[in-house]
């Protein structure tokens, strides 16, 4: 009887063990997904930087203009580099994302500008007159991780383009720092500084705001990287 009794206990012990055993494994395995999970997640890094605070948001428009064989040329809103064409504000958001580093995200609408001068010009004035909300392709569902926000945008007739008030509308800024760059064809920040405030009262705004004209945008990296720094 006590040989029976022995042999039972032990298959009970080891019933337990491997029971046990079983639990812990699963646990260890849990934890492992969940960590490899945050470490490949869009927000975390192997070393969180200054720079990981940053946010370079930028509406660029480049228009259909002849760059063939020119190797640096500024149009209307066109900066050309080694063959490569870029909307003037898009290359003054890549100069500074690569001095000082930070986020790119692009502003865009659902419904593309037209690339030809005239078109373009007059949609921008009719969405100006009929204070439009052009949609946009895509939000941060990030946002509050930045605290500096550099915002790029061209003039246009005189105010922010459009899609600009669609993008300022769509976010709480308070407590965060806008830094503008602009590009424009005479008329400076034209009043978009007092704009951008009144939208987000509760942001500080950088009063040295970047601001370029589009003659001078295709060499004006050195100029952009001493400001930016």
């Amino acid at each position: 009887m006590n040989k029976i009794f022995a042999v039972l206990l032990a298959a009970l012990l080891c019933i337990n063990l491997t029971a046990c055993t079983g639990r812990n494994e699963l646990s260890s395995g849990a934890s492992a997904s969940s960590v490899s999970v945050a470490d490949n997640s869009p927000d975390a890094t192997d070393t969180e930087t200054e720079q990981s605070h940053i946010l370079i948001a930028y509406f660029s428009v480049p228009e259909e203009v002849d760059t063939d064989g020119v190797d640096a040329v500024a149009g209307a809103s066109v900066v050309t580099k080694e063959s490569e064409k870029l909307g003037n504000i898009e290359y003054a958001a890549k100069v500074i994302q690569e001095t000082i580093g930070g986020d790119l995200f692009r502003i865009e609408t659902i419904n593309p500008y037209p690339g030809e001068h005239a078109a373009l010009l007059d949609q921008a004035q009719q969405e100006k007159a009929d204070a439009a909300r052009p949609e946009l392709t895509a939000q941060i569902e990030n946002i509050g991780q930045y605290d500096t926000i550099f915002l790029g945008y061209p003039i246009w007739w005189s105010d922010l383009p459009m899609p600009l008030y669609t993008f300022l509308e769509s976010y709480d800024l308070s407590g965060k720092t806008i830094i503008p760059f602009v590009v424009h064809g005479g008329s400076g920040t034209a009043g978009t500084i007092e704009t951008i405030s009144k939208l987000q009262p509760n942001a500080t705004m950088e009063e040295n705001a970047m601001s370029l004209s589009r003659n001078d945008a295709a060499n004006s990296k050195d100029t952009l990287s001493e400001w930016a720094r």
